[in-house]
């Protein structure tokens, strides 16, 4: 996909977002960032592009029923949700996958990484002309952090981690893996335990516009002060 069309597609998909639910933002928090990420962050060579404000971090109503403190990524709708008491979830803008590289099911976060190295499948090594190993720093291109998803006890081979690219939250480009910003993924990694359930809903199973009778109807989500 061309970037003139990512760029035309996220538009689109934060106006409609945004005309069907309303929610309040919460501000990145360097408070929670470690001395290794405020020196990293700060030498990241990538443009730090704005996020759309409907992929934006925020705190809306949540109606599914995964239990508190579950990871669910709704691949249609570029999102990924944590669950939280009240009916209600974090909800953080991601890239995903595209058709032919998405992957649904139920895992669980099997292990955790701050600065992971990126170690490329040999298909990437192939198809993107990568090297066999990238240690970590601030433009690699698994980010500030990495949580790896396992399931039947072995790896998945995909992750949630985060990116050199912020560009393309909301997009679906990937290889797969589910991508957020680098001071979004440090908030998700600081709440998130091993063992956390993570559902990736299938396609046509999330809540974009199109499937969605509550954002069909207009509803979704309210102010949160």
């Amino acid at each position: 996909m061309s970037s003139l069309k990512v760029k035309f597609s996220l538009l689109a998909a934060g106006l409609m977002l945004s005309g069907c639910m309303q929610t309040s933002y919460e501000p990145t928090k360097e408070t929670n960032f470690k001395p290794r990420d405020k020196e990293l962050l700060s030498k990241v060579s990538y443009v730090k592009t704005p996020v759309p404000e409907a992929f934006r971090r925020a705190i809306v109503d949540y109606h599914r029923k995964e239990a508190p403190g579950s990871i669910v990524v709704d691949s249609d709708n570029h999102y990924l949700y944590y669950v939280l008491d009240g009916g209600k979830a974090i909800r953080y803008g991601i890239t995903v996958g595209d058709e032919a590289m998405a992957w649904s099911g139920i895992a669980k976060v099997g292990s955790m990484t701050e600065w992971p190295p990126w170690h490329p499948t040999k298909s990437e090594i192939s198809r993107l002309g990568v090297p066999t190993f990238v240690p970590p720093g601030p433009d690699n291109p698994m980010g500030s952090r990495a949580l790896y998803l396992y399931s039947g006890g072995k790896d998945t081979l995909f992750r949630i981690h985060g990116t050199n690219q912020p560009e393309y939250i909301g997009a679906s480009i990937s290889s797969g893996c589910i991508r957020m910003t680098n001071e979004d993924v440090i908030d998700l990694y600081n709440r998130v335990k091993m063992g956390t359930i993570v559902v990736v809903l299938e396609p046509k199973h999330g809540d974009s516009p199109f499937n969605s009778r509550m954002a069909l109807q207009g509803g979704g989500g309210n102010t949160i002060q």
